[in-house]
């Protein structure tokens, strides 16, 4: 029997997680091996730079600028508050003064007797770096960060965007294919993963930023909807940084795409317990999934590593995740073992899909699918 191997989402109500939660810059780690953390736990801190700020003294005090060093009523290296003065100079034979005034609270960090201008630096802007997960550190990284374990059930998305968020599992509707409706979005939803079934418009979505909800996790979207949400077109970067008001997951595609059973019946399982979601997605090399990771209290052992990777046969059921089929759901047909030419004039191994939706068939390269559950 023809056969082949592809990748696959994970899904699995037992896995071992580590997530590396590192600064942008060296500063504080504040949790040490060992340490139990939930997912708002600060474990790492440090200040970024502040703004620069530039004062031209030379123009507003009409001073030669070899001469505005002396104009300094502080001294480099002084904390100011905006609006104070920090430079003075005499003109009209001592009988007039100008002053200069601090363009907001900061440093006076140096000033050039070249350009006649006083540099100011704005007050540090802090960073934190949350643990995003429940669980505990495993590994301190040096004034960098941590790397924390959790443990239970993990789930992986085709597509998500949003950021990292966190809350309580909430199923809103009776079935995974059931459309999630703005009716079946209330005021108890507020700060929780909220689950759907098959599809979520648009105008759900706004319905949901308006509740204030973490996160929706369902099986499809209108594409069409995405830059209508974005208010851009994605194009080929990462996702995950939208500030979008809430993170929104994809479990099969886009469309009307009824959830996978298994899925459905992990997210029900654990309906009521918190549940951490990022929407980032990276199709490209470096693939990276939007996931849902919901640790068990206290941890636990015994985690498995279970996915979706293994064979597909004929009728295996299939994810096409690449254009310009990306997120259709289909069922393989043919698994033809000679390599084929593609318009790039690569040879490559492919196989024939037939679609759900409507039918049609279509050859693509093996390398452009991931199994699903049937």
């Amino acid at each position: 029997m023809a056969h082949s191997y592809t990748p696959g989402l994970r899904v699995t109500d037992s896995a071992r997680v580590l997530r590396e939660r590192r600064l942008p810059l060296k500063g504080e780690v504040l949790a040490p091996i060992g340490a139990e953390v939930a997912p708002d736990t600060v474990v790492a801190r440090t200040e970024l730079p502040g703004n620069i700020q530039t004062v031209n003294l030379a123009q507003k005090l009409a001073t030669d600028p070899a001469k505005v060093a002396d104009t300094l009523v502080r001294p480099i290296g002084s904390q100011v508050r905006k609006g104070e003065i920090i430079a003075t100079a005499k003109s009209m034979f001592g009988l007039m003064k100008s002053h200069a005034e601090a363009p907001s609270d900061g440093t006076l960090e140096s000033v050039s007797t070249v350009t006649g201008q006083l540099i100011l630096r704005e007050p540090p802007i802090p960073v934190e770096v949350t643990a995003y997960v429940r669980g505990h550190v495993v590994e301190v990284i040096p004034n960098e960060g941590v790397v924390i374990e959790a443990l239970g059930a993990f789930l992986q998305g085709i597509f998500g965007v949003g950021g990292e968020t966190f809350g309580p599992l909430a199923v809103a509707v009776s079935g995974p294919e059931q459309e999630l409706l703005p009716q079946h979005l209330l005021p108890e939803h507020r700060a929780k993963v909220v689950v759907g079934g098959s599809f979520v418009s648009y105008e759900t979505l706004m319905k949901a930023r308006e509740v204030g909800v973490a996160a929706v996790v369902v099986g499809g979207f209108d594409d069409q909807d995405l830059k209508r949400l974005l208010g851009k077109d994605l194009g080929v970067a990462i996702t995950g940084g939208e500030d979008l008001g809430f993170t929104l997951v994809l479990t099969e595609g886009f469309g009307r795409i009824q959830m996978a059973q298994r899925t459905w019946t992990l997210l029900n399982a654990h309906q009521g317990e918190i549940a951490s979601v990022s929407g980032a997605t990276q199709i490209r090399a470096g693939v990276m999934r939007p996931e849902i990771l919901v640790p068990r209290p206290g941890g636990g052992s015994g985690a498995s590593t279970e996915s979706l990777e293994g064979g597909l046969d004929l009728g295996s059921m299939l994810r096409l995740i690449r254009e310009p089929y990306f997120g259709r759901i289909g069922w393989v047909t043919a698994l033809p073992p000679e390599l084929q030419a593609l318009d790039t004039e690569a040879h490559v191994r492919v196989l024939e899909v037939e679609f759900v939706d409507d039918g049609k068939r279509a050859v693509v390269p093996r390398a452009n699918v991931e199994r699903i559950a049937d």
